[in-house]
């Protein structure tokens, strides 16, 4: 699937090293023991291969239990794997970190947030974790977005103005995403608690000329190529990064709670609109991460929003990086 160049990658020791830990990475499980629900600090930089990341903390959904969450699985059997991953059960924790790149003289940022106070109360740290990372919003030359859910985009928009916060920035996108919200007939199509954003969207996102809509597999950027990874939404993507000795995936919601999905990657969530698609797709990337040895970040891990995955049999452990 990753049609790049193929490196070996670091041994675990050097890639501890590059996160900064004392020792050799280790899978442990429970893999969150003690996890803390919000992390001590707002951001956290490592380096992959030639490449500096930056992993800012946006906020938390501190999502009520929903029996409706995973399809066909009640709220028991979701708590259970909270508690086994030494998570909060009081509630479902859905953590929100924006990763930016620093690469061949570009900074970027990957999506672009939740928007003070547009998505949940919980997340509203991303500017003021942005300015203590040292990254000027002024400064970013290109926002790579996976899919269009508010999570993701509310931060291109103004609360209120809907006006756009980064007028001057290349906002890249797969084409199937964009084209399908953007559809005249689509807002008559969408269920009705998807309306309000579908409805926000077609009202704004084509007022906008920064746009620059791709194909799956394009190379976005040099060392940066698109990969479409369907099912969550119709044109939701991934990024692979060629950082030099090694790789990079930015995988966004692709295994959005590991928690829950690592070990049953066959649950479907409420949010994932294809969900055999989006079961399809988890394994197919997954695997392939896992065969690569690719070191990965998701939207939704527990922050700093990476970790490594090793098969399970039919499904998978994840083990985080703590800080």
């Amino acid at each position: 699937m990753f049609n790049m160049t193929r490196r070996t990658l670091l041994g675990s020791a050097a890639a501890a090293a590059a996160f900064g830990l004392a020792g050799k990475l280790e899978f442990t499980r429970p893999a969150f023991a003690e996890m803390p629900v919000e992390p001590l600090i707002g951001f956290y930089k490592y380096k992959v291969g030639s490449l500096e990341v930056t992993a800012v903390y946006d906020g938390i959904w501190r999502k009520p239990h929903d029996p409706a969450f995973i399809e066909d699985v009640s709220v028991d059997d979701t708590k259970a794997a909270l508690a086994k991953a030494g998570l909060t059960t009081d509630f479902m924790p859905i953590p929100l970190t924006v990763v930016v790149l620093k690469m061949n003289g570009r900074t970027i940022m990957m999506d672009a947030g939740s928007g003070v106070g547009q998505w949940q109360a919980n997340a509203t740290h991303l500017p003021a974790n942005m300015k203590a990372a040292g990254i000027d919003y002024k400064a970013i030359d290109t926002i790579m977005i996976s899919h269009f859910h508010p999570d993701h985009v509310w931060g291109l928009m103004d609360k209120g103005t809907n006006a756009p916060v980064f007028p001057n920035a290349e906002l890249v996108v797969n084409a199937t995403e964009y084209n399908w919200w953007t559809d005249p007939s689509r807002l008559a199509k969408l269920p009705e608690g998807r309306k309000p954003a579908g409805k926000r969207i077609a009202e704004n996102f084509p007022k906008w000329k920064n746009w620059k809509l791709v194909e799956d597999g394009a190379e976005v950027v040099r060392g940066i190529r698109i990969m479409a990874a369907p099912g969550h939404t119709p044109g939701h993507s991934v990024y692979h990064v060629d950082a030099g000795s090694e790789q990079f995936l930015v995988s966004a919601d692709t295994m959005y709670v590991p928690a829950l999905l690592a070990p049953h990657p066959e649950w479907q969530g409420a949010y994932d609109q294809d969900g055999p698609m989006a079961i399809a797709t988890r394994h197919k990337i997954i695997d392939q991460v896992i065969a690569d040895n690719v070191r990965i970040c998701g939207s939704h891990f527990p922050f700093p929003g990476t970790g490594s995955f090793v098969k399970d049999g039919n499904a998978y452990a994840f083990t985080p990086t703590q800080i």
